[in-house]
């Protein structure tokens, strides 16, 4: 098994490396969030440790990125929080169990073998909004019927939008996705292609389908 785990505090870090490593698993381990969707693009694991009290990023909103993302990792929360209303928000938010601290080594290891048991979820390969067709295996979109003619960082682009049609993805999940840290965030690159991709899916007139969230980021639908 190859667990990410995201834990701030240093003692806490290497005790679950260590002992997950000794039960013969492979563990990879970030101090803060700011890493963690490069991690998970990067690598296939099985499972992810998540701590909700971070630097830099609260562990909800790392968790809120990575479904946002559409990456279906089972994710099991750490929290020393005693407000049941975090629990419940961050399992509303995407996470498949939880595990209050301290606990023991033996439960963590049970609470893991528990979630890698479950069925994964699955990402179908034909997605759909409105009148708008993507394929996940020939990267092929059409627009009622008419296909459209993308570049590599439109496709991405649009599938990370159609993945999450209805919602607003953020600017920091469509540059990581589609640029991987390598723009300026603070560079105008990302409107510069959600420019190219709405006037390509309104060539011949359709209606709006992509619409800029002020301020957050963007969103695809029906209601542009």
């Amino acid at each position: 098994m190859r667990v990410l785990i995201v834990e701030d505090d240093s003692s806490l870090r290497a005790l679950i490396c260590r002992g997950l490593t000794e039960d013969g698993h492979i563990a990879d381990a970030l101090a803060d969030g700011r890493d963690c969707l490069r991690y998970l693009r990067a690598t296939d694991y099985e499972v992810m440790i998540l701590d909700l009290n971070l630097p830099h990023r609260d562990g909800l909103l790392v968790l809120k990125d990575v479904r946002s993302a559409e990456i279906d990792v089972p994710v099991l929360l750490l929290t020393a929080r005693v407000d049941a209303r975090d629990v419940v928000e961050g399992l509303d938010a995407g996470a498949d169990d939880y595990l209050r601290k301290p606990f023991a080594l033996d439960e963590l290891h049970a609470r893991l073998r528990s979630l890698t048991r479950r069925p994964r979820r699955m990402l179908e390969d034909v997605m759909s909004c409105s009148d708008l067709v993507f394929d996940r295996r020939s990267r092929e979109a059409r627009r009622g019927g008419r296909p459209l003619d993308l570049t590599s960082k439109e496709t991405a682009l649009l599938e990370t939008l159609i993945r999450n049609a209805g919602r607003t993805v953020t600017r920091e999940v469509l540059m990581d996705a589609v640029w991987h840290h390598d723009a300026d965030p603070e560079s105008n690159v990302l409107d510069v292609y959600a420019r190219r991709l709405r006037l390509k899916l309104t060539a011949n007139g359709e209606p709006p389908l992509l619409q800029t969230v002020r301020g957050i980021g963007f969103r695809l639908g029906s209601g542009a």
